[in-house]
């Protein structure tokens, strides 16, 4: 991340900055202007009270992530007042942490190749205003020439309260926790966004090795040839249609001294998807770049809960392959011999996903874990069913709706989904234990779930989350989401594994 942040606790009207971003409200009922959020009293002040007023003159309005500039006139040290819209405060009248998060990224994304900009919207959630403004800065440069385009804003300062009102060291550490979880974040758009020709099996195991022993994790990574000794034949079977050969890599972080549980991470790591010999048409073919991005982030949130020192022991399986077509690849009609033994009859190349994650399944299984979270870029059933920002999550009924309500608070989406039993013969196989998809086009997110579920075993606390819509971003930026990868579902594993490290 360029961008850096400080923590400032001054008067905001006297912030010496290239501009001073502060939150605006819609009208209240019976007014005709916007009025200024909380923490922007000094501006205000300096501006006689009347900046709410000028504001609504150029046309704000108070609306989520609307962004309206104001030259200042000198009446404030900043050189730009940069209103942003926060949107209706909740039914109790508070101001979401989201909605913080949002207009964070939204003014980040409005100051890019601005020097230094001071921000009053921490006042009312300093790490939401952190992580808003650092996802929302983010910018993947690496393939761009240089000058090409405006660089992500340099400098912001986090306002804190008056004199004599904060805790430093209790917002210096949210300022650090919140910095290293959008670091995360940005680490796996980082790999989502690496165009597949320099991020294959090999290349993605590699980062992740590094990643991981940068912060002390156990690392191991099989090959094509220590994968067939093992007979992990769903990994190998998408494979080996690719002459850039499959990986399986896993991490671990131990949780320190006293784990409180321990949680395996599975991600789906298909680094190009073609389909297979059932091919997929040309058109957005290229989106296929993101099929890994379930596994850029459970290598990013396990190198985050050993940053962060989190106890959870923690074991990330990441199976990567690159599914493509040639005389060498994997056909319908295959049978292939699952990771544990259990055989799966190919009918679609295209449902290969789910092939590999049973074989990382299975091997994750084998560690006794009190938990498995399992995320992937799996079907498009999903985005049929809930679009493009809200994940699909399976699994057991209490541990999936666990992982659902960490998904909506952290602003990242995502809805329970049944299992239901009566798939389960769909996928029933003439000459195998099971097939890898149904004869029909009906559940599809449904019953890549109930497929999964096959390979988990019976009382182990699991859920599936598929982010095939979520993931990557084709439309126009908002709040804090570029286009591309967004790095969803970091914060909610994230999210879940603090929740299993306080409460078991």
């Amino acid at each position: 991340m360029s961008t850096e942040l400080r923590i400032r606790n001054e008067s905001a009207a006297t912030a010496e900055a290239d501009a001073i971003v502060v939150g605006l409200l819609p009208a209240p009922e019976g007014s005709e202007n916007p009025v200024l959020a909380a923490g922007a009293e000094e501006v205000d002040a300096a501006f006689d009270g009347g900046l709410a007023t000028e504001l609504a003159l150029l046309g704000a309005t108070g609306k989520a992530e609307e962004v309206v500039k104001l030259a200042s006139r000198g009446v404030v040290a900043a050189t730009v007042v940069v209103a942003v819209g926060l949107g209706k405060p909740n039914d109790d009248g508070a101001i979401e942490p989201e909605q913080v998060r949002r207009a964070s990224g939204a003014a980040a994304r409005a100051l890019a190749g601005t020097g230094y900009a001071a921000s009053t919207l921490s006042r009312i959630d300093l790490p939401a205003a952190a992580e808003g403004t650092l996802l929302g800065a983010y910018d993947f440069a690496a393939y761009k020439g240089n000058g090409n385009g405006k660089k992500p804003v340099a400098r912001v300062d986090l306002l804190s309260g008056g004199a004599g009102t904060d805790d430093a060291a209790a917002h210096e550490e949210q300022l650090r926790r919140a910095s290293a979880v959008a670091g995360a974040v940005c680490t796996a758009r980082d790999l989502v966004n690496t165009p597949p020709n320099d991020l294959y099996p090999a290349s993605f195991a590699d980062r992740a090795r590094a990643l991981g022993e940068a912060v002390g994790l156990q690392v191991e990574v099989l090959d094509d040839a220590a994968l067939a000794e093992a007979g992990y034949g769903g990994l190998l079977g998408v494979g080996k249609g690719s002459s850039r050969k499959p990986r399986l890599v896993r991490l671990s972080w131990s949780g320190g001294d006293s784990p409180r549980a321990k949680v395996a991470l599975v991600g789906k790591g298909v680094t190009f998807d073609t389909g297979g010999i059932s091919i997929k048409p040309a058109a957005n073919m290229d989106q296929m770049t993101s099929d890994m991005s379930g596994a850029a982030a459970v290598v990013a949130t396990t190198v985050l809960a050993a940053q962060l020192g989190l106890p959870v022991a923690v074991t990330a399986t990441v199976p990567m392959a690159e599914n493509m077509p040639s005389d060498t690849a994997y056909r319908p009609g295959d049978v292939l011999r699952m990771y544990g033994g259990k055989t799966v009859e190919v009918l679609n190349t295209d449902a290969e996903g789910r092939l590999i994650l049973a074989d990382a399944i299975v091997r994750a299984v084998q560690d006794s874990p009190d938990y498995l979270v399992e995320t992937s870029t799996l079907t498009g059933a999903q985005l049929v069913a809930l679009g493009t920002r809200t994940a699909g999550i399976m699994g057991s009924d209490g541990f999936r709706d666990r992982v659902a309500g960490h998904a909506q608070a952290t602003g990242e989406g995502g809805w329970p989904m049944p299992l239901p039993d009566h798939l389960r013969p769909e996928l029933d196989s003439r000459i195998a234990d099971i097939a890898n998809v149904t004869g029909n086009r009906f559940g599809g997110m449904l019953v890549a779930g109930v497929f999964l579920s096959e390979f988990v075993g019976e009382g182990l606390e699991w859920a599936h989350i598929d982010i095939a819509g979520p993931a990557f971003n084709t439309g126009s930026p908002w709040g804090y989401t570029g286009k591309g990868g967004t790095g969803v579902p970091v914060r909610t594993l994230f999210a879940v594994l603090s929740d299993i490290a306080e409460n078991g």
